[in-house]
């Protein structure tokens, strides 16, 4: 398979959040591999995540990002 990402990225197993609405809507997820310029994160269902959002590690870090690419229950984000 060919690497098509600009950055190394490391893996992990951190919590975090999805946030949408100001903060009225969350979605639980798990940064699985993360890098300066973006991450991997598994999520319950990608249904109902939209194509930009920002992602709230459970350390109180902040990304704004862009869905690169969905399957089934993950998601590679850019940061913005």
């Amino acid at each position: 398979m060919e690497e098509r990402r600009r950055t190394f990225r490391q893996r992990t197993l951190k919590g975090a959040r999805i946030v949408l609405n100001d903060g009225f809507s969350t979605f639980d997820c798990t940064v699985r591999n993360f890098s300066p310029a973006g991450a991997k994160l598994k999520v319950a269902s990608i249904i109902g995540i939209p194509d930009s959002f920002e992602l709230v590690f459970d350390d109180g870090r902040r990304f704004s990002c862009k869905v690169a690419w969905r399957q089934e229950e993950d998601l590679g984000v850019e940061f913005v």
